[in-house]
């Protein structure tokens, strides 16, 4: 009689790891190259990458999904796609016919939602995780949210300065990987006003339920941040956010 479990092939090493990341491990081969599944899967993920980087941005959407809530719809000097990806640098400032839409108030904090090299992500994340924040922040004065098209992160920096702002949010798409086309970044910048620098900001990435940071624990742990820097008067390397990331799973935060 023949032994079955003397022929049965041995168990996968790496199956428990695979489970465990989105990332490709120990794909296999066939030949010099790989198995024709892990190759069909590479392509459709580079094409959804691809498409998520040169997608429209629809700010009417996001809007009606905003509930009701105070829009203002602006774009960069970027004329388009093709110049945005190519020149960083226009999307960074706010194109000239758009500087008179925003008019300075006494805001706490000031929302943008770009489109980045994700309008995927801004599109399906950016509303939700507003709403979110906005019922952690009772007594805070927030400005209109600001959605902005071809926007590269600092373009927050002139909208939140041009409404007087004391600090501005940044939603915006990340640059896409292979196995995350939707991916949204949040990044804080006490202050703002254009030429501040990285190291000034926070950031809160891969926001992306359900495979990413579900919108309570990313808008908990953006709420620590921000009445961190309402107390400190600063954001940047000088706020850390582990604490704000311990709370993000049920702490007391450790500022009022």
């Amino acid at each position: 009689m023949t032994d079955v479990a003397a022929e049965t092939p041995e168990a996968d090493p790496f199956a428990r790891l695979r489970a465990m990341t989105p990332a490709r491990v120990a794909l296999g081969r066939s030949g010099p190259g790989l198995p024709t599944d892990a190759m069909l899967a590479f392509q459709r993920d580079h094409a959804l990458a691809r498409d998520a980087v040169h997608a429209a941005f629809d700010p009417e959407s996001v809007a009606t999904q905003l509930a009701g809530l105070p829009t203002v719809i602006v774009a960069s000097r970027a004329s388009d796609r093709a110049a945005y990806l190519r020149r960083p640098d226009l999307g960074r400032r706010l194109a000239e016919a758009d500087r008179a839409r925003l008019d300075p108030g006494d805001w706490d904090l000031v929302i943008v939602v770009a489109d980045g090299l994700s309008a995927t992500a801004a599109h399906a994340h950016a509303a939700p995780l507003v709403l979110s924040l906005g019922a952690r922040l009772p007594g805070w004065r927030i400005g209109p949210v600001v959605l902005a098209s071809m926007a590269r992160v600092a373009l927050g920096d002139e909208i939140g300065g041009r409404l007087g702002a004391r600090m501005v949010l940044m939603l915006i798409g990340e640059r896409p990987g292979l196995s995350a086309p939707d991916s949204l970044g949040a990044y804080l910048t006490w202050n703002p006003a254009v030429g501040r620098l990285d190291s000034e900001r926070n950031c809160v990435s891969n926001i992306r339920p359900p495979h990413g940071l579900g919108y309570g624990a990313a808008a908990d742990a953006l709420c620590w941040l921000m009445t961190s820097a309402r107390t400190l008067g600063l954001t940047g390397v000088a706020l850390r956010n582990d604490e704000g990331l311990a709370w993000s799973v049920g702490n007391t935060p450790p500022l009022a």
